[in-house]
């Protein structure tokens, strides 16, 4: 199981079948002072081994790899493999337990696995990023994620969430959705925000309200919808018709 520090850097994997592509996040990683690079992999079953034995908070994990893809690691790092009952990656002795304080997943994709991300976002990760994606840009996802929020603000991500749910079916109407029927008025207005990209202080500014009322909002929306975090919440806005693509 994964220990959560009270202090000290915030311990990251980086699950990549290139090595290069792991030196590079490596030195970057490693060149902040409240981020440190503990271990690495270069696909999904040398993950699970080396998480089920090293500490972890955050995990750059590649989609696309051998012997064990991105999208399997993923859903059984946070436990969602259990809750589907398929045993992914079981066989995998001592493996970090995602469903009981296990690390945030953030998937590197490029535009061409649009949809291994939605089904990664599904598994469980707490966001993704484009590899190309500027190494600042990097840098504030692992920290964010680390805090507990998704990754989902920034534009192209937005654009990338907006661009792979076009190829899912029909949603049901908003109102006539078992998950939706549970979130007051308030709570889907906020959700709609949320699934725009809008942060807690830009949706306080817009309802006018406090950003302490924000949080409050999402949490319940969050433990109403049954999501881990903010971008499966998000899905959830985008599968419902709640939010539309470009809208």
């Amino acid at each position: 199981m994964t220990d959560q520090p009270t202090d000290g850097p915030v311990r990251v994997a980086l699950v990549d079948d290139q090595q290069l592509v792991r030196a590079g996040f490596r030195m970057v990683i490693d060149s902040q002072p409240d981020l440190t690079v503990v271990a690495e992999a270069s696909d999904g079953l040398q993950a699970l081994r080396v998480l089920g034995q090293t500490p972890v908070d955050v995990v750059l994990m590649d989609v696309r790899m051998p012997n064990l893809d991105g999208l399997s690691a993923t859903a059984h790092l946070t436990g969602a493999d259990r809750a589907d009952g398929d045993g992914t990656g079981g066989s995998t002795d001592g493996g970090t337990d995602g469903a009981a304080g296990g690390p945030r997943v953030i998937v590197l994709t490029t535009f061409d696995l649009d949809e291994y991300v939605l089904e990664a976002i599904r598994a469980g990760a707490s966001g993704f990023l484009l590899k190309d994606a500027p190494p600042e840009e990097m840098l504030t996802a692992i920290r964010t994620v680390h805090r507990g929020d998704a990754v989902i603000a920034p534009s192209s991500t937005r654009r990338l969430l907006e661009h792979l749910v076009t190829a899912l079916p029909a949603a049901s109407a908003p109102a006539e959705h078992e998950a939706l029927a549970r979130l007051t008025d308030r709570e889907r207005e906020v959700l709609g925000l949320m699934a725009r990209g809008r942060s807690n202080t830009e949706i306080g500014q817009d309802l006018f309200v406090a950003e302490a009322t924000v949080k409050t909002h999402v949490g319940r929306i969050l433990a109403k919808l049954g999501a881990r975090d903010r971008v499966q919440a998000v899905v959830v806005a985008y599968e419902t018709g709640l939010v539309r693509p470009g809208a």
